[in-house]
């Protein structure tokens, strides 16, 4: 898969993670090299995103704080961060959607009030990770599944437009494939891209997602 989308699908995540530490009131940097956040940045979040290959690691990490805790997304898999005393956590695929494909359906409903944002985090689990200012980002749409009465039963976070950034991705039912379908189904005609470890992998590819090449996260 061409570079360029591997690139583009690193950018929109370094995006993403430094709306949240924003949100957080933690300032992040980002330049050619990657983008990073001096402090410690909220659970599951990395303190440092590659953004092209080949990234000189003693710079990367002199960005960030090393200490236990610290996470390093090497997004194009080519870092080796042992000698730093990391290890690998996790090892995960980008992956694509063409715009020009079909979507499916049916569409998610966006959330737009902090109740509902706190209804949607509680549902997905992270809670007090996601907090009301990501509401006021024109980037960021949250998106929920809701059942019959109301309640959160699934959703997704998409975050830019070209392209939009899927993550976040979660369902209380037993069919991943209904919330991964249904993405494509709320923005038509946008081009999609994300990430996924191996197993997660097979609901977003019939979804109509397509690999992009390997990532690679490292934990301190």
């Amino acid at each position: 898969m061409s570079k360029n989308v591997r690139e583009a699908a690193a950018h929109n995540n370094a995006r993403w993670c430094d709306a949240v530490c924003a949100s957080h009131g933690l300032a992040g940097r980002i330049d050619a090299e990657a983008w990073s956040v001096p402090r410690r940045s909220p659970p599951w979040y990395p303190d440092a995103v590659t953004l092209r290959p080949d990234v000189d690691p003693e710079a990367l990490l002199a960005r960030i704080d090393v200490g236990p805790g610290a996470s390093v997304k090497d997004s194009f898999a080519d870092l080796d961060l042992s000698a730093y005393g990391f290890r690998v956590l996790f090892d995960a695929q980008w992956i694509h959607r063409p715009s020009t494909d079909p979507p499916a359906g049916p569409p998610l409903t966006p959330v737009t009030t902090p109740e509902g944002l706190a209804a949607w985090a509680s549902a997905h689990g992270g809670g007090e990770l996601f907090r009301p200012a990501l509401l006021a980002d024109p980037r960021i749409r949250v998106l929920a599944r809701h059942d019959e009465r109301g309640a959160v039963v699934g959703g997704a976070v998409v975050s830019g437009d070209d392209p939009a950034g899927v993550s976040n991705l979660f369902t209380h039912t037993d069919d991943p494939d209904e919330i991964w379908q249904a993405i494509p189904a709320t923005l038509p005609g946008v081009p999609l891209v994300g990430y996924e470890t191996t197993p997660d992998l097979p609901p977003a590819r019939r979804a109509g997602f397509l690999p992009a090449g390997p990532l690679r996260v490292w934990l301190r």
